[in-house]
């Protein structure tokens, strides 16, 4: 007896709004709210006048390749010294996430040292630092070892030694600072003063914003990263930056998509008040991306200019004029906490269900290899060699749909990683990647219910599977009902889409 189309369509229907419900029940939620406005960022003045008066950068530069010694590895880098008389001040640049080369510090690095700041630029450590793991306390004693190497130069003045960091070097740099007074003062480019969590969340909601991503695609990466289990992640900035006692200078970029840096501010401002610092300079600069360019081109307009007359202008500089300055900053929504997942939904259990489905899917057509090399045994041979063959074409589909669409959420994560740096035009490529998960999602849970009804019907039928049959069946069944409550969680089924 075969089961109706309709029968499966109506069973196919329910299943799915019983996985789509999961999606809507399970913890954790995140939807984060507008960010309500603040009078004291509708009226921030413009940059003071002296801030950006040209500078002259034609001083000749001598360039030398250093090698300090550092907890488990050596520091490679590269000191630039103004040939003009000194004792000139200097800055050791901190990297943000990743490799951190010195050479991307090489534009400033010069122009920097052409305008008088003796400046190093230092490859980040490889030791101790990787996706999993990072010590933001380690990369604070690497950023000293240069300080404390910049005040034995002669050329140097040591009371003016101070660091710069950018993005996650905005958790280092205050490490240092409040560890040690040989830190003159310190530059905060794109600085997150939340935590790494909050600030990827909020990044990867704006990010997909812009590129009209659906609601859908946001809740499927925020539920993963609630099930990453990385401790560095909930860092808590404040403490560091509550012992800041130097001056500071913070820039942030008015169309910077990856830091929330109106709460940013907030936080920094927070944070040095309660330290009785009132020697900050916080600057908003117009079109300015995460790197202070403008869309990865040229710095932002009166950055450099900024930087090297705040530098040589210290310690007068300290005490600016206006706390707040520049192009008016506007952050759509808060930058909220990321709910850690449930157990049954964290890293580990994650990892459980994807390897089971893969050793199912692994199972199944080894088991129906060995069935078609070994005969039916003494099974009744027409009945089974009449009702076998469909129930295996039906499973190898299964377990090709399985792996196409572990595939293809990997391939749609990297697709918003890639257009989230190059947005142009990428919404088009984004929508098309969401579907093609959603669709094979739904492809594999009708193969699921129509394999189920298949095999039901051949066991009214006479069918009496053999040993190796059921291992097959069980297999690949198994597995894809694993991958559909993974999927479920996940919210490729839920509504609208």
């Amino acid at each position: 007896m075969r089961t109706g189309r309709g029968t499966l369509s109506v069973a196919a229907g329910l299943v799915l709004v019983a996985l789509a419900s999961v999606g809507y029940v399970l913890p954790p939620a995140f939807d984060p709210p507008p960010l309500k406005a603040d009078p004291a960022f509708a009226a921030i003045p413009p940059q003071p006048a002296d801030e950006l008066r040209p500078v002259v950068a034609a001083t000749p530069v001598r360039r030398e390749e250093i090698s300090l010694p550092a907890e488990g590895q050596r520091l490679e880098g590269t000191l630039r010294v103004p040939l003009s008389p000194g004792p000139h001040p200097a800055m050791v640049f901190v990297s943000g996430s990743g490799n951190g080369s010195r050479t991307e510090f090489t534009p400033q690095a010069e122009f920097l040292a052409r305008a008088g700041v003796a400046t190093i630029a230092f490859d980040k450590r490889t030791v101790g630092y990787d996706f999993r793991d990072r010590d933001f306390g380690l990369l604070a004693d690497d950023a000293l070892r240069m300080v404390q190497y910049l005040r034995t130069r002669p050329e140097v003045d040591a009371s003016r030694v101070g660091l710069w960091g950018v993005s996650e070097g905005g958790w280092v740099v205050p490490i240092a600072a409040a560890k040690s007074t040989a830190v003159g003062f310190a530059v905060l480019v794109s600085s997150p003063n939340v935590s790494p969590l909050r600030q990827v969340a909020w990044a990867l909601n704006e990010q997909l914003l812009r590129l009209h991503a659906p609601i859908g695609a946001r809740d499927l990466l925020t539920r993963a990263m609630g099930g990453v289990g990385f401790t560095f992640l909930r860092y808590d900035a404040m403490p560091a930056l509550r012992q800041v006692k130097q001056p500071v200078l913070a820039f942030y970029g008015t169309t910077d998509p990856s830091i929330p840096f109106v709460e940013s501010t907030k936080a920094l401002v927070t944070a040095l008040t309660e330290a009785g610092n009132d020697r900050y300079t916080i600057r908003f600069m117009d079109k300015g991306d995460h790197a202070m360019r403008v869309n990865g081109g040229p710095f932002t307009k009166g950055y450099l200019e900024t930087l090297a007359n705040w530098i040589t202008g210290l310690p007068g500089t300290a005490r600016p004029a206006a706390h707040m300055a520049g192009s008016t900053p506007v952050q759509r929504f808060e930058a909220s906490d990321v709910p850690a997942a449930p157990w049954y939904a964290g890293g580990t259990m994650l990892g459980l269900t994807i390897c089971l489905a893969a050793v199912g899917y692994v199972a199944g057509p080894v088991a129906a290899m060995v069935v078609r090399l070994r005969g039916q045994g003494s099974r009744p041979v027409e009945t089974n060699a009449r009702l076998w063959p469909p129930i295996r074409r039906r499973l190898r589909r299964m377990a090709w749909t399985g792996l196409g669409l572990l595939a293809s959420v990997v391939a749609f994560i990297m697709l918003l990683v890639l257009f989230s740096v190059n947005q142009a035009g990428a919404w088009p490529a984004v929508l098309a990647g969401w579907l093609v998960v959603r669709v094979l999602a739904v492809l594999m849970l009708v193969q699921e219910v129509t394999a189920v009804a298949a095999y039901v019907s051949a066991l009214r039928e006479g069918m009496q599977p053999t040993r190796w049959q059921y291992v097959a069946i069980g297999g690949v069944l198994g597995g894809t009902g694993l991958l559909l409550v993974a999927a479920a969680y996940y919210g490729l089924f839920a509504f609208p889409w």
